[in-house]
């Protein structure tokens, strides 16, 4: 996928909702230490900088073709994203608290664009029911 990186920046720093935020560490599939980042959810866009205030990212993650899971890990608190294409990449996340992570894995979980599609299109069926057609 190609994307403007010019664009990503100016929306992450732009005054536009954010669904979530907080410090997370996060390591890749490479490394084995944890590295603490900023983390800005914005739709379906998952950016994260070196500290809160950065104006560019140090990188995003399209949350489309990927499940967010409970790693296996002796870390406390840590969760996944898994892109299941091929080649894909995990992202390994660690918070600090039980709560904290469920509530990061919900609003991961229900970022995509097609949750969001599965959504409007179970209400859309929900308002049909109700007005009889």
């Amino acid at each position: 996928m190609k994307v403007n990186e010019k664009n990503l920046c100016a929306f992450a720093s732009s005054a536009t909702p954010v669904d979530r935020e907080g410090y997370l560490d996060m390591r890749g599939d490479v490394g084995k230490s944890y590295q603490k980042r900023w983390f800005m959810l914005k739709g379906n866009l998952l950016f994260y900088f070196d500290k809160k205030g950065d104006k560019e990212p140090v990188g995003v993650v399209i949350l489309e073709g990927c499940t967010i899971e409970l790693t296996e890990e002796e870390d406390a608190y840590s969760f996944k994203i898994v892109f299941h294409c091929e080649g894909g990449r995990t992202y390994y996340l660690c918070t600090n608290s039980q709560a904290s992570m469920e509530a990061w894995m919900k609003a991961l979980a229900c970022a995509s664009y097609d949750y969001m599609k599965l959504m409007v299109a179970d209400l859309q069926r929900q308002l049909e029911e109700a007005e009889g057609f």
